[in-house]
């Protein structure tokens, strides 16, 4: 917690207030990766998915928590998106990460295909301890809509310390990378702009690794 402790001072001024979040929606650009995924014969959602959780993982300060009235780092991720049911309303799901691209995708399939035949609500995280809750973040998709913000809705304002993360439609750029509005909700006690920028230089990094 070394790196925390540099910002301790920050982080109490934030907590202090109201809402304590940041939230900023931008133009995220990166190597296209689609060919790459119709070549491999790969989702392009859950391959998405899978390097965006690598990249937050790189960049420490997206794993800060509040727990028990004291500041964690928590050690692993777990995905939760939201998804439309066969009624076209949405819904929640939820699976274990795992560092294997494959094994990933997998497990994301699975989530998805549960909870689009899953009538009623599920994975709502009123199943789960305040402990384990703190290893999630919450991912949302627009892929219609080419917005410019967003607002994520949350238990309630103070101490909401789970990030919250969405992307809209793909747009192709003239010199071949893909563009998308992007946005990123996170306590600003642990996160700061220059935070967000890194983490879209990384999620940047490890595609262009990725299909290299």
């Amino acid at each position: 917690m070394k790196n925390f402790e540099k910002r301790r001072d920050r982080f109490e001024l934030f907590e202090s207030m109201e809402s304590p979040f940041l939230n900023v929606t931008f133009r995220l650009e990166v190597p296209d990766f689609r060919p790459y995924c119709k070549e491999q014969n790969l989702p392009v959602f859950h391959f998405f998915l899978y390097y965006l959780f690598k990249a937050l993982m790189n960049v420490e300060n997206f794993r800060y928590r509040i727990y028990d009235g004291e500041v964690i780092l928590i050690d692993q991720i777990i995905p939760s998106y939201t998804i439309l049911n066969e009624e076209n309303i949405f819904n929640f799901t939820r699976f274990e990460f795992s560092d294997d691209v494959n094994e990933f995708i997998r497990r994301s399939l699975a989530a998805k295909d549960e909870s689009m035949k899953a009538p009623k609500l599920i994975h709502s995280a009123s199943d789960v301890s305040a402990r384990d809750l703190k290893d999630y973040v919450f991912i949302t998709s627009l892929p219609w809509l080419d917005f410019t913000s967003i607002q994520h809705p949350v238990g309630r304002f103070k101490s909401a310390d789970i990030p919250s993360l969405a992307w809209g439609k793909f747009s192709t750029l003239p010199d071949g990378r893909l563009s998308m509005p992007f946005s990123v909700q996170a306590h600003h006690g642990f996160v700061d702009g220059y935070h967000i920028h890194l983490l879209a230089e990384e999620i940047g990094r490890v595609l262009a690794e990725a299909i290299k």
